[in-house]
């Protein structure tokens, strides 16, 4: 039996490209005979609580849009390990398969739902380490006299609100 995949893909700036994040899981769902049901991509940071496409991909999973989600890497789908347990538990909940093909996570066994709580933390301790090093970087420039970039206010865009209308959800329960 064919099963419907939801792909996600994420890249933190416009200056990158998803294509390789996107060939690869392509190959991935065509070797296990997964029919690709849409490609979900946001070009945004991972650490922002609301996305575009993760808000959509989880309006299509509470409705059982798909039967699985796969993403390349832990770290292009949450923010950190509390938020990833409890999108995976969601997709549990929803009866919805969960896979990260570069890490080998696959929660349709025990033993791939404890990969992805090792990896989910492994990411998590990743992020802190980039996280520390660049602070760091930025008190090292700034005790030597260099100044970054004077940042303009950003504007809130209104991602949550306009899904949250378009299905119904609170995306506030999934971040």
């Amino acid at each position: 039996m064919t099963r419907n995949a939801a792909i996600y893909v994420r890249v933190s700036t416009e200056g990158q490209q998803v294509k390789g994040q996107l060939e690869s899981l392509k190959t991935y769902c065509s070797q296990q005979n997964f029919n690709v049901y849409k490609i979900y991509s946001d070009k945004i940071s991972g650490s922002k609580s609301s996305r575009p496409a993760l808000n959509e991909l989880m309006i299509d999973a509470k409705r059982k849009q798909f039967d699985v989600v796969i993403v390349w890497k832990l770290d292009r789908l949450g923010r950190s390990l509390p938020h990833l347990i409890k999108l995976v538990g969601y997709f549990r909940e929803w009866g919805i398969d969960f896979i990260c093909t570069t890490q080998n996570i696959d929660t349709t066994s025990s033993n791939g739902r404890l990969i992805f709580h090792i990896m989910a933390a492994m990411a998590e301790f990743e992020k802190e380490l980039i996280s520390e090093r660049t602070k760091e970087g930025l008190k090292h420039a700034k005790n030597v006299g260099k100044r970054g970039k004077d940042k303009k206010p950003r504007r809130k865009a209104g991602y949550n609100l306009r899904y949250q209308k378009k299905g119904g959800v609170d995306f506030n329960e999934f971040m």
